[in-house]
């Protein structure tokens, strides 16, 4: 087993078997332990080869990788500009494994050996059994102290860890969770996942993509673009997996932040936390839910493992994840019952393969990328007035949706279950094109209610319909307001975050919050969008963070805290600015608002003006803490 850092791998020599012929290759591969699927995954390059030219040229296929190792089913996808073919599989890998660098309960996974590939055609990546062995390695050491700590290793973090090598801090640990990179784009795994932003504005500005393959990326191709990133800008060295943040502490005293993690203590100046909204799901409280006879899983914790063909399966909630599940399980699923509280507004899907011409000119001239980003940027901002002042602007948009509806649901009451009572953009409006057809098929069914009650494997609504079931797949969001990673952090007088906020989330810019000096919050409260892409919002947090460090050096200051007046002046320019936006006036109760009927998840005006609100740090915002004595800095 080849030494390639902090993940299992193999480099060497290889056999590849597709479409019938057999190929000797040079491969470089890594893996990993993924303890939120309890599946292990596999990745790299095979060499280029003219053979492989001939078979695949640019189309994906599925094959068998042979190395001195094992051997393993895997799927072969577009080559990089050298020619290099991605590789990739689920199951045992075709080399030695390191189980025990999976996080601390690795061990105890009897999946780790088995085949754990979804046996029907719903699930994206899946892969056969190998002969791979496994060979238990310690964990890499947590560092004692560090200048910032970052929580996740997401879009947030992965981005905060490339901007800070960037700007020249190199001492500082990104701690994970799971075994890999990804967050939502590695958690996610459920059949359909895509983006619904345009590939070209979903990724970093600084790390373009040139080889996106359909115009709205696929999950399992930004899982590779994070995975490609965190290579390219050299993070490996900085990630820490299978490590998950217990409790942080500021301690006054030191004046920098304790951390209890399940690996170990360690310390650091600065926590950056990006964790993300998106990585705790929310599960109903329905009553019998738990003693169901069928399976139940969440759509972010897809059981792959649950064959779905010839079953009757209901599906709770008609967000954008339902929306992508649901035209794919309802070719190969017996009956299929959809529990829908709230009908959405849904758009079509303008979804297209980029052609290998685009991809070549985007590579040989990156500047016609990134005018063909600026032109979708634009296009996106230009929404904003409707979401943010004139909600009537969406009108127009708003009847295209209905001529969509009328287009595709023939039936006049199906078609009046799924029409909305709202004005559009008040809830996350959905882009589909399969949606509707698959509601129209003679196997589903659409429940107009919420889901009330589960008696054995009976499911009744509230409106009363009741209906039988052999498994339940609750697509019904996450804790995006109340952010559970509040409850691990704590001030210096022992209260934590959650508390402090006591259910309503604030912070000055989205960024830091008053009583937890050198907290720096990526996605934080009143930074979501409705219009445009969250990257772009990411990296404006991201030049304020690496400014708001700059700030502390340049001051010599070992701290700053956020002074609770111009917190409390930044919310309540945002609550006057929140009354006039379609969140507020549109007529809906969305996933946007908390208990108290605030929205604390979005932003209310351009990404252009709240990238100028967090060009640089203003030191008037902050309590300056002097350095201490004994603190070794």
């Amino acid at each position: 087993m080849a030494g390639l850092g902090d993940v299992d791998g193999y480099e060497g020599t290889a056999v590849v078997e597709v479409g019938g012929s057999r190929f000797d290759v040079q491969v470089r591969l890594r893996g990993h332990f993924q303890p939120i699927d309890g599946r292990y995954h596999w990745y790299g390059r095979l060499s280029a080869h003219e053979g492989l030219d001939g078979v695949l040229g640019s189309a994906k296929a599925a094959g068998v990788l042979t190395t001195a190792e094992g051997s393993a089913r895997c799927e072969l996808s577009e080559p990089d500009p050298s020619r290099r073919y991605r590789v990739t599989g689920i199951s045992t890998p075709p080399f030695r494994t390191a189980g025990a660098t999976a996080g601390p309960d690795a061990a105890g996974r009897a999946a780790f050996g088995a085949d754990t590939a979804s046996s029907g055609a719903v699930g994206p990546g899946a892969a056969g059994p190998g002969t791979g062995r496994q060979n238990a390695t310690a964990p890499a050491p947590l560092p004692g102290h560090v200048r910032v700590a970052i929580i996740g290793a997401g879009l947030g973090g992965i981005g905060a860890g490339i901007r800070l090598r960037g700007a020249g801090v190199t001492d500082f640990v990104i701690l994970e969770r799971a075994g890999s990179v990804g967050g939502t784009w590695r958690d996610n795994t459920y059949p359909g996942c895509a983006c619904d932003i345009p590939s070209h504005l979903y990724s970093f500005s600084f790390a373009p993509n040139p080889d996106w393959s359909h115009s709205f990326s696929r999950q399992p191709e930004i899982w590779r673009y994070l995975e490609d990133v965190t290579d390219r800008y050299s993070l490996r060295r900085h990630l820490v997996f299978g490590t998950e943040l217990n409790r942080a502490d500021w301690a006054a005293g030191e004046a920098r932040w304790r951390l209890q993690t399940s690996r170990g203590e360690l310390t650091a100046d600065v926590l950056i936390c990006a964790a993300g909204p998106l990585s705790e799901p929310s599960l109903p409280d329905v009553p019998g839910l738990a003693d169901f006879s069928g399976a139940v899983f969440h759509s972010a914790r897809w059981n792959h493992d649950f064959d779905l063909a010839r079953k009757r399966v209901a599906v709770v909630g008609t967000g954008a994840s339902s929306i992508q599940i649901v035209p794919e399980i309802q070719p190969v699923v017996h009956r299929l019952m959809l529990f829908q509280r709230t009908p959405a507004w849904v758009v079509p899907r303008r979804d297209r393969a980029i052609s290998e011409f685009e991809k070549r000119l985007y590579r040989q001239v990156p500047t016609v990328q990134r005018l063909a980003r600026l032109g979708i940027y634009a296009s996106r901002e230009s929404l904003v007035g409707g979401f943010t002042k004139r909600p009537a602007i969406l009108k127009a948009a708003q009847g295209m949706a209905l001529r969509n509806l009328a287009r595709s649901i023939r039936d006049p009451g199906l078609r009046a279950k799924l029409t909305p009572d709202y004005i559009m953009g008040c809830k996350r409006i959905l882009i589909s094109s399969d949606f509707y057809p698959a509601l129209c098929e003679p196997n589903v069914q659409v429940v107009a209610s919420g889901l009330a009650n589960v008696d054995g494997n009976t499911l009744t609504a509230k409106d009363g319909t009741s209906c039988e079931a052999d498994a339940i797949i609750l697509a019904t969001g996450f804790h995006a307001v109340d952010a559970p990673i509040a409850d691990r952090i704590y001030r210096a007088d022992g209260m934590s975050l959650a508390q402090s906020w006591a259910g309503d989330m604030r912070a000055l810019r989205g960024t830091t919050i008053a009583g937890f000096p050198n907290l720096c919050m990526v996605i934080g409260p009143n930074t979501g969008l409705g219009h445009n892409s969250m990257i772009y919002m990411i990296e404006s947090q991201l030049n304020y963070i690496v400014d708001y460090l700059d700030t502390l050096d340049r001051t010599g200051a070992a701290a700053m805290d956020t002074r609770p007046g111009a917190q409390q002046r930044w919310c309540d320019d945002i609550e006057r600015r929140m009354a006039s936006t379609v969140w507020t006036t549109g007529g809906c109760v969305s996933w946007y608002l908390n208990a108290a009927g605030r929205n604390p998840t979005l932003w209310p005006g351009s990404t252009i003006g709240f990238r100028r609100a967090t060009r640089h740090v203003d030191p008037a915002e902050y309590e300056l803490i002097p350095q201490r004595r004994g603190t070794g800095r």
